[in-house]
């Protein structure tokens, strides 16, 4: 046969695209050519291809071999079609039955042993096959079989090498199919809430974060336990179900940082504050996603927030009000999910310790430090609180508080009665359903507005408070959201206000 056929997979952002490799060998001078968009890693899969072949115990054909990558007009990049190439050859070249190879869609790159290597994003690819509706397998190599097997409908079959590949296509050794993981409810070693002394109020506002899935800005001097506080969220919040797991776990796998010991895990994202724009949100030639991204259906962990770029900042505007970001080129576009939960935390003022004895900031330094956080995306931030440091006597003589085990059992009770009433967390209300879902009245309505009024809140803002206090009353098992919660929600509004008016200079 001087023509094959072999199928596997692109990636276009989250998306896979089907890609068929077809091979033709024919005569004339020997030659190996790839066309379609190939990019340097593609065109070197020529060398690769040859060597695993020869190692491998087969010939490599010594004539003119045309490798077209279809679609032609999709960018194609790095070494996962090595081994359709491989296979391609072979059976172009009748070293392999043609019809074995049809049933699967293949990914993987070669070493120049013959050895099969692991490729990123492998889940996302494994996602689109799955719901091509083909019933075709795929074959990976052994070290994304796992990843890939979390696509239960799809069946995974992994390799350690082209020799077990072709040895599986020819019937004589056949692979076993590669079973899916457990979605285990393993919590993010990240510490428990008893751990952290005093601070009701800081970990009451963290409680109402984790049940809403609202974004918090934590202010407070350096060592008042802001870190400690923010890095607790993750032990409380309620675990992933399968399909936000495996779109949280496709994410993680473009990037190649998929391991089947987080399968289930809410991501948690800290990056340093040296991060540029691309990094966080996103970007790249081939756009890649940020840690924005990484962290969809988790948590995103600002700390130091004004020491970042501003651009960088100014860039999850949109994700925090969309979930999504999109990236565009001139001649292509790339949208990555981003549905985090944003916890930033910042110092008052320059030297950290804003109205205490030794802080010499003078105003108009607190100002300027306090305005690297522009007023658009300070609004997006649902809750806002002030910390102080804890006086040294309670580090030694208070008792430890709630485990994280026992608000986690609130927060969930409070996250599973949301999505009976609305199907989503109630930081993700549209206009619409904050109308239908947080209406207001009476002592309550008035309280809100007020303080709208005198604190000069936009529609956003006043919004936002309206759906702090339907997480509290969700904690509180409260069907009406009663004047108390509307007046508890307003004093997460405060913080940097408040950190203005401690100022003595």
């Amino acid at each position: 046969m001087a023509i094959a056929v072999v199928r596997s997979r692109g990636l276009d952002g989250l998306s896979a695209p089907p890609v068929e490799v077809e091979v033709h060998v024919g005569n004339g001078l020997p030659a190996f050519h790839i066309v379609g968009l190939p990019e340097a890693a593609v065109r070197e899969s020529r060398e690769r291809v040859r060597a695993a072949l020869t190692h491998s115990g087969f010939e490599f054909p010594n004539r003119r071999i045309a490798v077209n990558l279809a679609p032609a007009d999709l960018p194609k990049e790095s070494g996962r079609f090595d081994l359709p190439i491989a296979i391609g050859v072979l059976v172009a070249s009748e070293q392999l039955p043609a019809g074995p190879a049809g049933a699967f869609e293949m990914i993987g790159e070669l070493s120049l042993t013959g050895a099969l290597r692991a490729v990123r994003g492998v889940l996302a690819m494994a996602l689109a096959c799955g719901a091509d509706g083909r019933a075709r397998a795929l074959l990976v190599p052994r070290a994304n079989a796992a990843e890939a097997a979390l696509v239960r409908e799809l069946q995974v079959h992994g390799a350690e090498s082209l020799g077990e590949v072709c040895a599986h296509l020819r019937g004589t050794t056949m692979i076993s199919r590669s079973e899916p993981a457990k979605l285990a409810s393993i919590r993010v070693n990240g510490g428990d809430l008893a751990d952290v002394r005093g601070h009701g109020v800081a970990k009451r506002a963290l409680e109402v974060s984790a049940a809403g899935a609202h974004s918090l800005l934590l202010v407070g001097p350096p060592g008042a336990g802001k870190s400690m506080l923010a890095s607790r969220l993750a032990s409380i919040l309620p675990p992933l179900d399968e399909e936000t797991a495996l779109e949280s776990a496709a994410i993680a796998g473009l990037r190649g940082g998929f391991g089947p010991d987080t399968w289930g895990q809410r991501p948690f994202r800290a990056p340093h504050h040296s991060a540029s724009a691309a990094a966080l949100v996103g970007g790249g030639t081939h756009p890649r996603p940020g840690e924005a991204s990484l962290a969809h259906h988790g948590v995103l962990f600002l700390d130091e927030l004004p020491e970042f770029n501003r651009a960088a900042l100014e860039g999850l505007r949109e994700p925090l009000e969309t979930g999504r970001i999109a990236i565009a080129r001139a001649l292509h576009r790339v949208e990555f999910p981003a549905r985090f939960q944003l916890v930033a935390a910042m110092n008052p003022c320059p030297c950290g310790h804003l109205g205490a004895q030794g802080c010499r900031c003078t105003p108009d330094q607190v100002r300027r430090y306090q305005q690297r956080i522009s007023g658009p995306l300070l609004e997006r931030i649902d809750l806002q609180l002030q910390m102080l440091p804890v006086a040294h006597r309670l580090l030694v003589a208070s008792a430890a508080g709630e485990r994280s085990a026992l608000v986690a059992e609130r927060v969930g009770a409070a996250h599973r009665l949301q999505m009976a009433r609305q199907g989503k967390p109630n930081a993700e209300l549209t206009a619409a359903e904050i109308g239908h879902h947080c209406s207001l009245a009476g002592a309550g309505a008035a309280l809100l507005e007020r303080a709208a009024t005198r604190l000069h809140w936009s529609s956003r803002s006043f919004h936002r408070v309206q759906k702090i206090a339907r997480t509290i009353a969700d904690l509180a098992g409260e069907a009406e959201i009663p004047p108390a919660a509307v007046a508890e929600a307003i004093g997460y509004r405060r913080a940097l206000l408040a950190s203005l008016s401690t100022d003595r200079h």
